[in-house]
């Protein structure tokens, strides 16, 4: 995943050295520069502006010092993330000094991690197609800060990237316990009938369309008495839409529709590498969405563990169904937070666009600290509302409530709607709508799965307990 990055090693020969020159200082920067560097800067156009490079010569005629610009904001990581596939071959390294500015530090590293990213899982390789610089980085706290945040972010760029023929409940479920072996944490499954046996009943009938058994993967971490901090994850491993079944353009990326499930075990795995002091559980619905003859129906009446019986007004509002159920489960122990996270609604990517996952909360210092932790590093949420005057729109004559509403408005705010009432007496939650999927390349964000609001939680989820 990021084997283009090695540990410093004094004992080799030295790195190429990087220079991060802030774009506001280089024409003060340049002003002190020989005339040589200064000819060489002008012929290239060089200006430094952020995100760009330029490898200087080297007085043996091989590289010299690469200056890269940047600006020291909370977009600084995306400044270096293009270093990697855009370097000649060799190894690099930032200069000494560099480190100094830990925060800005932690920031490049994290770019130079994630710019290197790459899924060749079905690719042959002949040991010639890797052409990323390699990086050798200091053994110090900010890195490994940086590092710990990566292998979260590639960890949930993995499972959503994997097709769902590799990654169906059964796989999901040994992905999860894959991560608690490493952590020693305590994983296990409740599959197939064993679900309604035990009072999940929404899950059950949701995965029940599918040859592969539905099920709910739970894993708990850490001290009994420490703060209780539950993420539940939308695990829908491929979704057709049910027997409301979506067009075939709208079917190519629904192998993503697990990306919630992605985004909560990167989440908890950042969490548990830290080794914050929290009780952590992670709860996943994981299920297909299929049509057979096993599989529900619009209109069928189904029953939740909260004990409401749900109308189905429509087979492919499938995720609010099974998170309903974990959502029951993880309200009953009353966390101190409860995050979940779920590919939810087209809505949501209406109203913000791919790249902003909509975000509401029941408690507005959670909302407001998820909003600042976003936005000071640069995976930014944005909050809508829970608003009360539409919940009469989840009415149903023949049972408690509908899963979806009559009307084609405010579908995001309408699903929130629908989760709220399953996530009563969590006393601090809140739901991210999310698109878990980058449609084009940037650098550091390729395109493929993409772990969306992760960053933020585990930043506030630091801030708040890690003391």
């Amino acid at each position: 995943m990021y084997d283009h990055i090695t540990a410093l090693d004094t004992s080799a020969p030295a790195p190429t050295p990087i220079h991060p020159i802030a774009e506001g200082d280089f024409a003060n920067w340049l002003s002190d520069q020989p005339d040589t560097t200064k000819a060489w800067i002008s012929a290239n156009s060089y200006e430094a502006k952020r995100g760009t490079h330029l490898v200087l010569p080297g007085s043996d005629g091989g590289l010299g010092t690469v200056l890269v610009g940047y600006c020291d904001d909370a977009k600084a990581l995306w400044d270096f993330a293009g270093l990697p596939g855009a370097l000649p071959t060799g190894t690099y390294g930032f200069e000494d000094g560099f480190a100094d500015n830990a925060t800005l530090f932690e920031k490049a590293v994290l770019g130079v991690y994630l710019g290197g990213y790459r899924f060749d899982r079905y690719r042959l390789d002949d040991g010639k197609k890797d052409k990323r610089a390699k990086f050798a980085l200091p053994d110090n706290d900010a890195a490994a800060r940086a590092e710990n945040v990566a292998h979260g972010i590639g960890l949930a760029r993995d499972l959503i990237n994997i097709p769902a023929n590799d990654m169906g409940p059964a796989e999901l479920e040994a992905a999860a316990k894959h991560l608690g072996a490493e952590f020693g944490a305590h994983v296990s499954a409740i599959v197939g009938d064993d679900l309604l046996k035990q009072n999940f009943p929404a899950i059950h009938t949701v995965g029940n369309g599918s040859d592969r058994a539905p099920r709910l993967i739970d894993l708990h971490w850490g001290d009994e008495n420490a703060p209780k901090i539950t993420l539940v994850g939308k695990g829908v491993c491929f979704d057709t839409g049910g027997y409301d079944l979506k067009p075939s353009s709208n079917m190519l990326l629904m192998k993503k529709d697990m990306g919630g499930s992605a985004q909560v075990l990167g989440l908890a795995r950042m969490i548990m590498a830290a080794k914050l002091p929290v009780r952590l559980r992670v709860l996943i619905p994981a299920v297909e969405n299929m049509v057979s003859g096993r599989a529900y129906r619009p209109s069928d009446i189904l029953k939740t563990r909260k004990g409401l019986s749900v109308e189905v007004g429509n087979t492919d509002a499938e995720g609010r169904l099974v998170l309903s159920d974990a959502l029951t489960e993880a309200a009953s122990e009353k966390p101190d937070m409860l995050l979940d996270f779920a590919t939810l609604t087209g809505a949501a990517r209406v109203a913000l666009g791919l790249g902003l996952p909509a975000l509401f909360s029941n408690d507005d210092d959670l909302a407001n600290g998820l909003m600042e932790t976003g936005m000071a590093t640069h995976d930014p949420l944005w909050r809508l509302p829970l608003w009360d005057e539409y919940r009469p729109m989840l009415d149903s004559k023949a049972a408690d409530m509908n899963n979806i509403s009559g009307s084609p408005f405010g579908g995001a705010i309408i699903a929130a709607l629908f989760l709220d009432r399953f996530a009563d007496g969590a006393k601090s939650w809140a739901h991210i709508d999310l698109m878990a999927w980058n449609p084009t390349d940037r650098p550091g964000r390729p395109t493929g799965g993409e772990a969306q609001g992760i960053r933020a939680a585990f930043k506030l989820i630091e801030d708040r307990f890690g003391k």
